[in-house]
């Protein structure tokens, strides 16, 4: 810390009943009221350095004694004041960056000019800022510090907008080469003056050595000071986005559901409070918002969740929000389950969590019109300037986009794993509304689901949260899910669950007899009606189907018991128990075992073309007498 002293005579000021005075043979003529103290002091050494008080005293009437002078707005109280007394008595003063911006703003008041006297104080405070002040790392962020007390004065002189370029020309600088006075920022030096500069350039310890040190300041100062450094195009994007984390994290509470404003009756003083604190944090939210690179990846997609929940908390700005959304949208699969369970404070909604906002982020996601990985598309165009080019340039171009498709099919993988557990947290919500479950479960194209046991276990969650849920309802529900997705575990499941619909109960039967059947290499004497039905979707119980997944894993609170459900003989009781149901309208079956039409088009209807179903028929029966 640099430091400056000026004078050279001790010092004679006292207090003798609250009144300021100074100790000298000459008796006192002039009395200065600033703000609540009195100084009892002399005209000669004040006027002969302060223009201001030469034109006060010549225009106030004199008493007989002393001549009174009152300066109630006088910027930096009785602590600046009394710097500039003792400097026209020649007493010594200690300047630093603590105090130098309240010596500068009080000698700017009192006119300390040049003109008044050579070497007067405004020149040498301004020489000691410039050589000093200005070269110091910490001097500068102290000095930008201690410019709150004084906005209008520190920006009128440009005391503010200097320390800020000050700064961020030693931020845009190697740490070697600044001065630094810090204890972590000079452990960092240390480091490199021992090891070599050079070699330590891009080393994370290094290269965002300031970060902690701006954190320091108040959003407002901080926030022009980030705009500084990101107008000179110098610094590198990730660079910026940890200042930022470190900002956050060291401004940001840690806001719970518990203590939000929302929905929480509070007094009326503590209300005030609470609303004056939650407005500073809003707005700090907002400018850490706004300071974002627009490049992606620059920060995490945790640290973008932690903003948004905050921001949902804190009752930012919609743009905020829509923002932070974006954001997260475009690197969702960095994400984790816990991170997208944002509460929800809506007055209008129940809901523990808010679904909407992840809502628009998956929309956000799928914006990017990222494809599963195929053959890039080839224009006339481009086929007559391909046709020029070697065929090793020709396979490259199509390797290096079938890897750029392929990684953009990964991300998509990713989040429909995501979503689903995500859809398992909020599927134990008994305030959330059957339509945004669908409509969460629906934004993941099919093909990013591999396998369909992660949403067959939400769907189970929510069916045992919304006992309520009438028939159509729960087949709407079931709609979103493929029972050909599904694995061996959870079809055991899915057949013994009550409170799934007939349909899927049906179709899980089936897929499972097929899979059973090509498993054991023997096709089990099926109904005529099942035949038909899995003729209509086009499995031929006597080819061998492919293998569905069976590598998801299930957590041990959701285990699937799958007793009953060993054999295919009771499996086929099972589904003729079902049939036996009251749900027996949903299938129509005729004494001679085939199905007919009914409101399950989809799955229960005979096939457009007859004859071409009867065949299957006759070729199901003939192999297998054939194979018994």
């Amino acid at each position: 810390m640099k430091f400056m002293k000026l004078g050279s005579r001790p010092d004679t000021f006292y207090t003798a009943e609250a009144v300021r005075c100074v100790s000298s043979e000459v008796s006192s003529d002039l009395i200065i009221q600033v703000k609540e103290s009195r100084y009892l002091l002399h005209k000669f050494p004040l006027l002969s350095k302060c223009l201001r008080l030469q034109r006060l005293c010549s225009e106030s009437s004199e008493t007989s004694q002393h001549q009174i002078v009152q300066l109630p707005d006088f910027p930096g109280g009785i602590e600046a004041f009394e710097l500039c007394a003792k400097f026209c008595y020649g007493i010594t003063i200690t300047l630093s960056a603590y105090n130098i911006v309240a010596a500068r703003c009080a000698a700017e008041y009192l006119q300390m000019i040049e003109d008044v006297e050579k070497g007067n104080l405004i020149y040498k405070l301004e020489v000691f800022f410039n050589s000093c002040i200005l070269n110091g790392w910490r001097d500068s962020i102290v000095c930008l510090q201690t410019t709150k007390a004084f906005p209008l004065w520190s920006e009128d002189l440009g005391i503010t907008s200097r320390c800020m370029e000050a700064i961020a020309s030693k931020v845009l600088t190697h740490p070697s080469k600044v001065s630094l006075s810090h204890s972590h920022s000079r452990r960092v030096r240390d480091d490199i003056s021992c090891d070599g500069g050079e070699i330590h350039r891009h080393r994370p310890t290094t290269s965002g050595w300031w970060a902690e040190d701006m954190a320091e300041l108040g959003i407002d100062l901080y926030w022009r000071t980030m705009i500084a450094i990101k107008s000179a195009g110098k610094m590198p994007s990730s660079l910026i986005g940890e200042a930022l984390q470190v900002y956050a994290s060291r401004w940001l509470p840690n806001i719970s559901r518990e203590r939000n404003g929302h929905k929480q009756v509070e007094s009326d003083s503590d209300s005030d409070s609470g609303n004056e604190v939650t407005s500073k944090h809003r707005l700090l939210l907002e400018s850490i918002v706004s300071l974002l690179p627009a490049e992606k990846g620059v920060v995490s997609c945790s640290f973008l969740l932690k903003l948004l929940k905050a921001a949902n908390i804190l009752g930012a700005s919609s743009s905020s929000k829509m923002e932070l959304a974006r954001r997260v949208g475009l690197q969702l699969e960095e994400a984790r389950v816990s991170d997208l369970l944002i509460p929800s404070l809506s007055y209008s909604s129940d809901t523990l969590y808010d679904v909407d906002i992840v809502l628009i982020i998956l929309e956000q996601f799928m914006l990017q019109g990222q494809s599963p990985p195929t053959s890039p598309p080839r224009s006339k165009l481009e086929f007559e300037r391909r046709r020029s080019r070697s065929a090793e340039n020709i396979d490259f171009e199509f390797q290096e986009s079938r890897r750029s498709s392929s990684a953009s099919h990964s991300s998509k993988l990713k989040v429909a794993k995501l979503v689903d557990g995500y859809l398992q947290e909020i599927a134990r919500d008994v305030n959330l509304p059957l339509s945004k479950f669908i409509a969460i479960a629906e934004t993941i194209p099919d093909f990013s689901r591999l396998v369909h046991d992660d949403l067959y276990r939400a769907i189970d969650i929510y069916l045992k949260a919304h006992p309520d849920l009438n028939k159509s309802e729960r087949k709407r529900l079931c709609r979103i899910l493929d029972c050909k997705k599904l694995s061996v575990e959870a079809c055991m499941h899915a057949a013994q669950n009550e409170k799934l619909p007939l349909r899927v109960v049906v179709q899980v039967l089936f897929f499972e007899q097929a899979r059973a059947a090509m498993a054991g290499g023997k096709v089990t004497d099926l109904p005529s009606n099942i035949k038909a039905l899995l003729a209509a979707h086009g499995i031929d119980p006597s080819r061998p189907t492919a293998p569905l997944s069976t590598t998801t894993s299930v957590q041990a609170e959701d285990q699937w018991s799958v007793s009953g459900l060993k054999s295919p003989k009771s499996k086929l009781s099972t589904l003729r128990m079902k049939l036996d149901e009251d749900d027996l309208d949903d299938i129509d079956i005729n004494p001679d075992g085939i199905a007919r039409r009914s409101k399950f088009k989809a799955f229960c209807a005979l096939p457009s073309r007859p004859k071409k179903m009867f065949s299957k028929l006759l070729s199901i029966n003939r192999n297998t007498s054939e194979k018994n």
